[in-house]
């Protein structure tokens, strides 16, 4: 065995298969390809230079769409009294297990408890009461970058922990279509998102009133799904109706010099996006990154880079695609086994190898993370080829995860065979509902887990019956186990 080949088993030998161990799988890519690591505080998690540039490029990407609608930036603060969190009932009874409260600041006990913020409605209200008050003030469409603290039970990094990075959108606007259509428009940002840029598919649909956000009317949602058949809730767009504004007093006057209330929406993802790339598109190898969020688009590695013109060569190479892609030379004294197996391992979509030979034939070489295919192209062409190479990537992860979603989705007419596929077929499970809770908890309970995950906007009519009670069915209801 080559000491390349020794280098590159060893690398791989590192990460359990995820057909072994899928959970281990998870935890072995985020530490060996150097996202994370763990802090002193379970459930919160220190996210490394390389996965923060992979959330900093989401950022970017969304960030630039939310100001193309016409979304500003601002920042609320971190701390909410707790009598502003209990204006709004529902909202408060949803959030009130997981928040985490500071009742002394310095040496003193303060005199009213504080929330470190689990969301933020409650402060935009408090603000939107102040600036908004009339029908020219409106709409407001405000956005925001921030962490916030969920006081999570059972925790894993960027799927679910107690602190975590996010984006909340929370605009208002002067009536309920308006509003409506702001839900819905943001919905199909992030599914474009997901689909245009992360290359996965997700399923949209609406949440059933048991699993709707805290406080909305309705709630909205994206589901990709991961290799192992699980669902993860992707993000989520709220209609609130005029309800925190009622609770806050925020009123404006209308165009007929009445008093009203306005209409409110909430919309949100968060650093769960890195978990769902790693689980859609990794492999036993380590990650595999979306060009448009890789924080190394293609690695150049020199070939016997010790031999004369070798190192020039590459650095000409580095700094002709720099200008239009995120390059990095690798001219450490490292094997290039261990080059190839580690940029394999940290998820870079291409690699592109330069020799002695290459350079007698005005080449190099460049191989995709996925199919490891080489190919030789000419350097005159080399910025072309780069970013085709890029698109056919691209092309296949969204294909491959395709193929995943749609072979791991089943239909059931029974309840018997729901039963039946939910043990034997992990994935997601299209069947009949009444609208019932009742059925829902039935179904979580019998099935030690899976739940609905949104009614989706393309229905299908599988019969006339629920599948579990029988009763005449109101909905088509995706179903499936989640992280």
């Amino acid at each position: 065995m080559s000491a390349k080949e020794k280098d590159s088993r060893k690398m791989v030998e590192e990460i359990t298969p995820m057909d072994v161990d899928f959970a281990q799988w998870y935890t072995d890519i985020v530490k060996k390809a150097e996202l994370i690591d763990y802090s002193g505080v379970k459930g919160c998690m220190i996210i490394r230079p390389y996965g923060y540039a992979i959330w900093e490029n989401i950022q970017k990407i969304l960030d630039a769409e939310f100001k193309k609608l016409g979304h500003e930036n601002v920042y609320m603060p971190l701390f909410i009294p707790e009598s502003l969190l209990q204006k709004e009932k529902d909202h408060v009874e949803g959030f009130a297990p997981e928040c985490a409260v500071v009742t002394i600041g310095g040496q003193n006990v303060l005199q009213e408890r504080l929330i470190v913020r689990p969301t933020s409605e409650t402060l935009f209200c408090d603000h939107y009461k102040n600036i908004i008050h009339s029908y020219r003030d409106l709409p407001k469409l405000y956005n925001q970058w921030c962490n916030v603290v969920r006081w999570e039970k059972t925790t894993r990094p960027f799927l679910r922990t107690s602190e975590f990075l996010w984006q909340e959108g929370h605009t208002m606007h002067e009536t309920e279509e308006e509003a409506r259509e702001e839900t819905l428009r943001m919905l199909g940002c992030y599914a474009d998102f997901y689909e245009k840029v992360l290359a996965i598919p997700v399923i949209k649909g609406r949440k059933t009133e048991k699993e709707k956000f805290a406080g909305a009317i309705e709630t909205y949602t994206v589901e990709p799904m991961m290799h192992n058949g699980f669902a993860l809730q992707g993000g989520t767009s709220h209609y609130f109706g005029d309800g925190f504004a009622r609770a806050f007093d925020i009123t404006y006057t209308d165009r007929e010099n009445v008093r009203r209330y306005p209409h409110q929406t909430s919309w949100g993802v968060s650093t769960r996006m890195i978990g769902a790339i790693i689980m859609s598109h990794g492999d036993d190898s380590g990650l595999v990154l979306p060009p448009a969020i890789a924080p190394i688009q293609a690695v150049i590695v020199p070939v016997a880079q010790h031999k004369p013109g070798v190192l020039e060569a590459a650095s000409k190479l580095a700094e002709t695609l720099s200008g239009k892609y995120r390059v990095r030379l690798d001219d450490s004294d490292n094997s290039a086994g261990w080059k190839f197996a580690q940029y394999e391992m940290k998820g870079v979509p291409l690699r592109i190898e330069i020799g002695p030979r290459d350079i007698e034939n005005g080449s190099c070489v460049i191989v995709s993370r996925i199919t490891r295919e080489k190919k030789t192209v000419p350097l005159d062409g080399i910025t072309r080829a780069v970013g085709d190479a890029l698109d056919e990537l691209f092309a296949a992860l969204y294909d491959r995860a395709a193929a995943n979603l749609a072979a791991k989705t089943s239909t059931a007419s029974t309840y018997d065979e729901f039963l039946r596929l939910s043990e034997e077929r992990p994935g997601f499970i299209k069947a009949m509902w009444c609208g019932d809770t009742e059925c829902e908890d039935r179904i979580k309970n019998d099935t030690g887990g899976v739940k609905s995950r949104c009614i989706p906007f393309e229905e299908e009519h599988i019969s006339d019956r629920c599948v579990c009670c029988g009763k005449p069915a109101k909905h088509m209801v995706v179903w499936g186990r989640q992280f």
